[in-house]
């Protein structure tokens, strides 16, 4: 799958937006992926998570692992694309941020050694990521990489394994402090998983 068909995908769903929003990282954008958007239509869904894991059908992994919210809708899609390809080991699971970190709830563990592939929606700054990496790994599992639908990053963002995304959308990010589109008067909507407006 081609990024181009990748971005037809967003805007035949609305799941790209423009205007003013405040990213859940608390920095502003002029663009913002909604990939609930396009997510509430399985069938894009799951082209999409084929295309994400095409390149880890022969990496042997055993969990696909998400952060809340978006990632568990990713994960769920992963594995199956994965289970698709011959991989009928494999489970989904996701953490869920508790008292201001990411945690493992609901019975869900991580073994010493298991090969976990985690995934995300969109990756802005990359700090669920990381900590969702970080927290696999002090499970003892092995992180054998990151994938992501877009990278909308406007650096290469050390997430703690590679990163690999269909996707990648380069957006104007703003600390709140120096936002011209504040300064513009333009009303800002907060759109992300850590609250919305």
């Amino acid at each position: 799958m081609t990024p181009e068909e990748v971005r037809k995908m967003f805007e035949n769903t609305r799941a790209l937006l423009s205007g003013h929003f405040i990213l859940s990282s608390g920095h502003h954008s002029n663009q913002y992926l909604q990939c609930a958007m396009l997510t509430q239509y399985p069938g894009y869904a799951g082209r999409l998570a084929e295309a994400l894991t095409a390149s880890f059908q022969e990496r042997g992994v055993q969990v696909v692992l998400g952060p809340a919210v978006g990632g568990i809708v990713i994960a769920q899609e992963a594995a199956q694309a994965l289970w698709r390809g011959g991989n009928h080991e494999v489970r989904a699971i996701f953490c869920e941020r508790m008292e201001g970190e990411m945690r493992l709830r609901r019975g869900f563990s991580l073994g010493k050694g298991e090969r976990a592939l985690v995934v995300e929606d969109v990756i802005t700054t990359g700090g669920s990521v990381r900590e969702t990496v970080k927290l696999a790994q002090a499970c003892g599992a092995e992180v054998i990489g990151v994938a992501s639908f877009v990278d909308r990053s406007n650096a290469d963002p050390d997430l703690g394994a590679p990163l690999s995304a269909l996707l990648k959308v380069k957006a104007d990010i703003y600390p709140p402090d120096k936002c011209p589109l504040c300064r513009e008067g333009i009303p800002a909507i907060k759109p992300g998983s850590r609250g919305q407006k």
